[in-house]
């Protein structure tokens, strides 16, 4: 009981003495001339009454608390927070990339059907149909920007989880460095998968365009040679009367 009490005692005291040596003016005087090791050894006490210490004491000498073990742990949960990371990333961009691959196959099927319909469409309807392909150009065009800042993340998130990777595995953390590699070869198979799925909706979408221009040239020539064919008509008539 004496030294609970005289502990209880020397922390009030200690108390009094830090509020005297923070708050007021002479007790900022004598901090400043306290020994520099002393006052080094009062910031780290103040830091743990305060916020507590982040890492573990390293004057600890269980097994399971040595510096190497620590670094394993913590480039452990780095490597999980990668691989979060990464996760989301992903999901995004493979979502992103699907929905941006169907606006370009809606895209093709409306300029395939217009190119079948070309000279055959009154005015009207050749302007109600150009006006849904603009809409659905509009559409794909915004699809493809949300693509690219959702790529941006995507290669933020894959250098990150090789950076961790390889810092577990200098730190010795095995399993976590397989794990985050693994976790990343699959992010990107399925990223790829759908990347391609994409580029052959591009390159279809690109040979409608072709044969649309074609098949305009060749209607314009077509419209062209009947409209001379018309004109050269009353001309042969007047030279046979």
């Amino acid at each position: 009981m004496a030294a609970l009490r005289r502990g209880v005692f020397g922390f009030r005291s200690f108390s009094r003495l830090s509020s005297f040596l923070l708050n007021s003016s002479s007790g900022q005087k004598v901090v400043s001339k306290v020994p520099f090791l002393f006052r080094c050894n009062y910031s780290k006490l103040v830091l743990g009454f305060g916020t507590g210490l982040c890492a573990v004491p390293f004057s600890q000498k269980s097994e399971d608390l040595t510096h190497e073990a620590l670094i394993k742990r913590a480039v452990s949960l780095v490597t999980n927070s990668a691989n979060t990371y990464l996760s989301q990333t992903t999901l995004a961009l493979v979502d992103t990339l699907t929905e941006y691959t169907k606006a370009v196959h809606t895209l093709i099927s409306i300029q395939k059907r217009y190119v079948s319909l070309i000279g055959k469409l009154n005015p009207n309807e050749e302007e109600a149909i150009w006006q849904l392909i603009i809409r659905t150009r509009v559409e794909v065009n915004e699809k493809q920007e949300d693509c690219k800042r959702f790529e941006s993340n995507w290669m933020n998130a894959v250098n990150l989880s090789e950076r961790a990777a390889e810092a577990a595995y200098v730190a010795g953390a095995d399993q976590a460095s397989v794990f985050a590699r693994n976790h990343l070869q699959m992010a990107q198979t399925q990223v790829e998968e759908v990347r391609q799925l994409s580029l052959k909706a591009e390159r279809m979408l690109a040979e409608v365009q072709a044969e649309e221009i074609r098949s305009t040239a060749q209607q314009a020539e077509t419209s062209k040679s009947a409209a001379g064919l018309e004109e050269e008509i009353p001309d042969a008539y007047l030279r046979e009367d």
